[in-house]
């Protein structure tokens, strides 16, 4: 039985790769931040037999402690501080989470692994973030970065990092420069969850209006679910290779808007979305969309859930939960 260990298996994407993996056959750990997790049940629900190790990217020794507890064969680090625009507010945590906790994980497999780095392999949730001010269009693996958020340069980082442990010590490592990918599982500070949960939430009388950002910005929209299966696929080649994983679309903010209302009956929304100054970011990245010619070929990945049909998935869920809630009050 293979055995994996996922940083940020609370998050949506360790979500829907711990159910992958067990799926597939594998002995899964997690690694969990802090006592009394709140998400810690969520994790035993969705991950069935997964065993939850507590550490923390910003901790080494907790990190060689979990190595050397799951002695995995593969190792997803998902873990980061994830939200572009607390990247401004705290930046420092960022750069210490996002950026330096790919270091410590790496250094964990090293040190653990007595300098033996071959058993393992190795995955870097690298971002589309550090394209940031794009130099071509579509992005893909060979695009320079330019990130443009404390968040894309944490990312870059860690990327170049996992470049250098490959090149230096022989690791099999990879990284993936995913887009944008959401679900119903995506935390509600994100501006498509952000979106889905207000629309149900005016739809059932239950709020008045939502606030957002620059509604011109464009983004390569994807499903979460088929984005761990290019992780999963990436650590099965035969040699280890970044990889942009996209759909190749790029949707305006008002386009998913037009979708996320027209599934509660809605056709004109500009009476429920205020342009509020907080949500724009101090230096926006207008428009990035991914070129995965290289995953389709190499990996033979390709996206399942189209952009219409994720921002309706995304609506029905929150539909259903906040009527649930209201029903219970």
């Amino acid at each position: 039985m293979p055995r994996a260990l996922i940083t940020g298996i609370t998050g949506q994407d360790g979500l829907y790769l711990g159910e992958l993996l067990v799926g597939r056959g594998y002995e899964v750990f997690g690694l969990v931040r802090g006592q009394s997790n709140p998400k810690v049940a969520t994790v035993e629900r969705l991950v069935p037999g997964v065993v939850l190790l507590e550490g923390d990217l910003t901790d080494l020794p907790s990190l060689i402690g979990a190595v050397e507890i799951s002695q995995p064969d593969e190792v997803y680090n998902l873990g980061a501080i994830s939200f572009v625009g607390l990247s401004w507010k705290q930046a420092e945590l960022t750069g210490e989470t996002t950026g330096m906790g790919v270091l410590r994980v790496l250094e964990a497999l090293r040190i653990a692994g007595g300098n033996d780095l071959s058993r393992v392999r190795f995955y870097q949730a690298s971002s589309s973030e550090m394209f940031g001010k794009v130099r071509e269009t579509p992005q893909r693996e060979t695009t320079p970065f330019h990130p443009r958020s404390p968040y894309g340069v944490a990312k870059t980082f860690g990327h170049y990092l996992t470049v250098n442990y490959r090149e230096s010590y022989g690791l099999f490592a990879c990284s993936g420069m995913l887009f944008n990918h959401e679900s119903p599982r995506r935390g509600i500070e994100f501006v498509t969850r952000k979106i889905s949960r207000a629309v149900a939430r005016i739809s059932l009388g239950l709020q008045d209006s939502v606030s957002l950002g620059n509604l011109e910005s464009r983004r390569d929209w994807g499903f979460a679910g088929d984005y761990v299966d290019a992780m999963w696929r990436m650590l099965q080649q035969d040699t280890p290779d970044d990889f942009v994983v996209a759909t190749g679309e790029t949707h305006s903010i008002r386009e998913l808007l037009d979708v996320a209302f027209a599934r509660v009956g809605i056709e004109d929304w500009s009476g429920y979305v205020r342009s509020d100054p907080r949500f724009f970011r101090p230096a926006e990245v207008d428009v990035l969309v991914g070129d995965a010619s290289k995953a389709r070929e190499v990996l033979g990945w390709k996206p399942r859930v189209g952009f219409h049909e994720l921002v309706e998935m995304m609506v029905d869920a929150d539909l259903a939960t906040e009527a649930a809630a209201a029903d219970r009050h």
